[in-house]
């Protein structure tokens, strides 16, 4: 009798893989293309660093939305328009959104909490492990994020992520930042400000916001430097997971003491 594995095949992954770095030009506008140099790869990276946040919700403000705003202004989404078909309900349900927050409501005390919720940047992606084409991959630094020039908009890794942190593009874009280029078919979700964290940044769009609000809420840094304001704050502070059972070990944090 013949052995069945339902395990994905990694030659054909790693294939597909090298084939994306080798399709290193993208269009951006009519007229302008962005280069890509080895998209989604761990060059440049170290599993030395591993990046990730942790968030206060005490300090997160109740109908405060500056985080969200800000990570739409820097990855181009504020400038997507609805299409002239689509309902706003429609619109609404399927508009790309990299971070929303969320209230949540103690059912034994009565206590709302809020806080925002992405991408968690998992130890162990679940949507990693369901994708057929590797474009969903982890980087050696922590970063979760998705390789476009790969993904074939299958929607596994929609369904396999428990945060609902991912978002599929339904229709053509018409205009995009040269930093986070989209395109229809394809899955996106919050990268942790990867091509500013890249460009030498310290700091992401979501932090950058929440700070100069004066809420401070959200602290992004190196997990594995002991000097770094996260890896000081982790040590005196208790924090917690979102989902903590699965044991995906994320890299975003929440704290409220």
């Amino acid at each position: 009798m013949s052995k069945h594995t339902d395990q994905p095949d990694m030659k054909r992954r790693e294939f597909l893989g090298k084939t994306a770095i080798a399709a290193t030009a993208a269009t951006v506008a009519p007229g302008v293309m962005l280069t890509v140099a080895n998209a989604g790869s761990d060059e440049g990276v170290s599993s030395d660093t591993r990046w990730g946040m942790l968030i206060d919700t005490n300090k997160c403000a109740d109908g405060c939305a500056a985080c969200v705003d800000a990570c739409n202004k820097e990855n181009g989404i504020d400038i997507l328009s609805k299409p002239e078909d689509q309902s706003d309900e429609m619109w609404n349900a399927q508009r790309p959104q990299w971070i929303r927050k969320v209230k949540l409501k103690d059912k034994q005390t009565g206590v709302v909490t809020n806080l925002p919720m992405m991408c968690q940047h998992c130890e162990h992606p679940p949507c990693e492990d369901v994708c057929p084409t590797g474009a969903s991959l982890k980087r050696a630094d922590g970063i979760v994020m998705v390789d476009r020039h790969t993904c074939i908009g299958c929607r596994y890794c929609m369904m396999a992520c428990p945060y609902k942190a991912r978002s599929f593009i339904h229709s053509n874009i018409a205009e995009q930042v040269v930093n986070s280029p989209r395109g229809k078919g394809c899955v996106e979700s919050c990268n942790m400000c990867a091509p500013r964290i890249d460009g030498g940044a310290t700091t992401t769009a979501c932090q950058d916001a929440c700070m100069k609000d004066g809420h401070q809420a959200i602290l992004f840094g190196d997990m594995k430097d002991p000097d770094s304001a996260i890896s000081k704050a982790l040590k005196e502070k208790s924090s917690r997971q979102i989902r903590a059972d699965l044991e995906l070990n994320t890299g975003v944090r929440y704290t409220d003491v």
